[in-house]
């Protein structure tokens, strides 16, 4: 049966809503539904979930989707989540148990960028177990170590009364199939699994104050597989009825949602280790694959197959991407302005910006984009640095603001934003390349790589091609490639990456500006420094 006859659909949970997509086997989006979900930010920076109403919400989008694409049921021969590296804590009765104030029981997850294990997350760096050497030396906050001695610490009858502690994306194949089969991708990413040795390091355990967990492995996952695996009997009874499909229809392992960006752009070139995949939303990830182990101090791996099978992965990012750019214009006096006029134009603020930006150089052919950026710096680590400082603490700067409370000035410092995620962009990728992950090209999914504009802000910035893809929806179409390789409809995971994902444009950095984003750059770093020394002051 030819390909574009042929269906799957993937689920991507992101950090602000839910998104399906149904997709033939040529990668070509034949239906998408979206659905909000609520995150929940407490007085004391705590940030948590429901895992019962995004399991609510994925049944509805899938269901929207199928409807939207006018596929049916028994048409669907596979499925594939993906979901924030969010921690899952369930109880004895597979409900969820309250990560935080007990008043609200349904906020059973800790979400990824939820801070709280700051402490706890020193200390374990302070012990400097060889287990870290895989997370570039230094674990960070959001990873799940950290938060389950949170809990330990601070909500020990929550933690002692937990039967599973899950990955968001292992909680939702968990609700599909009823399997406890862990995915290699959160738990080597997130979790200090060895996924090279296929073990659990217990002395490690026991040293960061976890013991009981070496004790009862089941607890954090005891059978672990590799991405696109087809799991249990697939889709059961109930989560079929929920859902609106078949049961036993195939359920694939799932991915990190950055990676799973990963596999739907990574393998349009046929280059695999050439490409960088830059997934820019919320927080911003990179994944680089290598055909061995590189480590590269600050930046987290190499992990063994926790993205494309059979090769190694450093995963880098910026824990603001997105998110830093809308904090950023929230604090300009014009934001309510250009945000009423924006959604009046039936635009997003960013989209709204770009569009003022091209309409003002309309008026000034002879001037550039760039020329806007004079004397204005940004450095937009509002949550500090992943990678590749490895620096939580970091916080942003800002450089040049003057007194101008007009919409220009918006579109401006806009434009500054953009560009300083650029050079973040571009230190993962030369201290990457020094340790010898050096990459040819840039792989962009999430909301900026709509934007030609922003496309070619970060090429310059970052001193690479910027490659998208085909499909509008790359994250969604690497869960549904998982999903197509569960259901056999390919033999692996790279082979269906080849045959699902395709290049639509490349986007050259421009020779015209290079000297200015090298000054620029230069100044970046220097703010950054600046910015650690001085902020115990």
């Amino acid at each position: 049966m030819p390909l574009i006859q042929r269906h799957v659909i993937g689920v991507d949970v992101g950090t602000a809503s839910v998104r399906a997509g149904v997709f033939d086997l040529s990668g070509r989006l034949l239906g998408v539904a979206t659905q909000d979900i609520t995150v929940y930010r407490s007085a004391d920076g705590h940030v948590e979930q429901s895992s019962s109403e995004i399991w609510r919400a994925v049944c509805m989008t899938v269901r929207s989707a199928s409807s939207v694409a006018g596929i049916a049921a028994e048409k669907i021969e596979g499925i594939g989540f993906d979901a924030t590296c969010s921690l899952v804590v369930l109880g004895a009765d597979e409900n969820g148990l309250p990560v935080g104030d007990p008043q609200h029981p349904d906020r059973d997850i800790v979400v990824w960028m939820d801070h709280r294990a700051m402490r706890q997350a020193e200390r374990i760096n302070a012990g400097r177990h060889a287990v870290l050497r895989f997370v570039g030396g230094t674990i960070s906050p959001e990873m799940q170590m950290p938060k389950l001695l949170w809990l330990k610490e601070h909500r020990r009858a929550v933690y002692d009364a937990a039967s599973h502690f899950m990955d968001l994306v292992d909680f939702l194949t968990f609700r599909a199939t009823g399997s406890l089969q862990r995915s290699s991708c959160p738990l080597t990413c997130k979790w200090n699994h060895l996924g090279h040795e296929g073990r659990w390091d217990e002395d490690y355990l026991q040293a960061i104050g976890l013991g009981e967990l070496a004790d009862d492995l089941s607890r954090i996952g005891q059978e672990i597989v590799v991405a696109g695996t087809p799991l249990s009997r697939g889709l059961t009874v109930e989560a079929a009825a929920q859902l609106g499909l078949r049961p036993g229809t195939p359920v694939a392992a799932g991915l990190i949602d950055a990676h799973a960006g990963g596999i739907g752009t990574v393998g349009a070139t046929g280059d695999v280790t050439g490409n960088l995949a830059y997934v820019f939303g919320t927080s911003a990830c990179t994944m680089t694959t290598t055909t061995g182990p590189v480590f590269v101090p600050g930046v987290w791996g190499p992990y063994f197959s926790a993205m494309v099978p059979g090769l190694w992965l450093n995963e880098g990012g910026q824990s603001a991407a997105g998110a830093a750019i809308e904090h950023l214009l929230s604090l300009h006096p014009a934001h309510a302005e250009a945000t009423t006029l924006a959604t009046a134009a039936g635009l997003s603020l960013p989209d709204w910006l770009v569009q003022q930006a091209l309409a003002d150089l309309g008026e000034r052919p002879n001037e550039d984009l760039v020329e806007r950026l004079c004397g204005l710096h940004i450095v937009p680590e509002f949550l500090g640095n992943r990678a590749p400082h490895a620096d939580p603490r970091a916080r942003a700067v800002v450089c040049g603001l003057g007194m101008e409370r007009d919409v220009s000035s918006l579109v401006t410092l806009y434009l500054a934003g953009v560009c300083a995620i650029g050079y973040g962009l571009r230190q993962i990728i030369d201290t990457q390349a020094v340790h010898g992950a050096d990459i040819e090209r840039v792989m962009i999914s999430g909301g900026a790589g709509r934007s030609s504009v922003a496309r070619q802000f970060l090429a310059d910035a970052a001193r690479r091609p910027i490659v998208t893809v085909t499909c509008e929806e790359p994250v969604l179409l690497g869960s549904a490639i998982l999903g197509a390789v569960a259901a056999g409809a390919f033999d692996d995971v790279a082979t269906a990456m080849r045959a699902m994902s395709h290049v639509c444009e490349i986007t050259q950095p421009s020779s015209t500006w290079k000297e200015v984003h090298e000054q620029r750059f230069t100044m970046f770093g220097r703010l950054q420094a600046l910015s650690r020394v001085g902020r115990d002051s």
